[in-house]
């Protein structure tokens, strides 16, 4: 399962390439890793501003259910045991991951999709900042030997469909990938 991938289609990304915060001054061709170092600190509130500005509505709630956004912090602030030694408490996160998405969204592939031999589904939401169809069209040309490939692009879901309400994609998100784990090898072809 790819879930909204980045696959390095295109550059010009808006939010993640040569163009944002995260290219080095110096040379915008690079990631700025004298601004994010190794690992970036992130903060409860740091995790919802991007959610915020994803969903298409004031009423947030209405989107996502506030017991998940909370349990979502939470376990967010709990998967590093240091966290709590600092004020506002806060996880650390490796800088690779942003690395990789700088490059990614610059148009650089950084592996090969014709070495997959597995059933592959691609998910992308629709409102995704993340991902871009680009990188759904590219992704699939390049799995030339995968069992099977289906693409789904989930309609009016954000980044975050995962934790948002069934009925803002959630659903559909765990339904397709039910599907593809209950498929047989036999079942349906490329």
């Amino acid at each position: 399962v790819v879930y909204n991938s980045l696959y390095g289609a295109t550059s010009g990304h808006p939010t993640l390439g040569s163009d944002s915060e995260t290219a080095d001054p110096n040379d915008r061709r690079r990631f700025n890793i004298a601004k994010f170092g190794a690992y970036r600190l992130n903060t409860a509130a740091s995790l919802m501003p991007s959610w915020d500005k994803s969903i298409p509505v004031d009423a947030k709630e209405s989107w996502r259910d506030p017991a998940v956004v909370e349990a979502y912090q939470k376990e967010a602030l709990a998967s590093d045991s240091t966290s709590g030694d600092r004020k506002p408490a806060a996880f650390r996160s490796p800088s690779g991951a942003m690395e990789d998405s700088f490059y990614l969204a610059s148009g650089r592939q950084l592996w090969d999709a014709a070495s997959i031999t597995a059933r592959v589904l691609v998910i992308r939401s629709e409102n995704d900042f993340w991902s871009r169809p680009d990188d759904v069209t590219t992704l699939e040309g390049h799995l030339v030997n995968a069992a099977r490939v289906r693409s789904v692009t989930i309609r009016g879901a954000t980044h975050y469909v995962h934790l948002d309400r069934s009925e803002r994609g959630r659903l559909q998100l765990i339904t397709e990938v039910v599907r593809l784990l209950s498929e047989s090898d036999n079942t349906a072809s490329r």
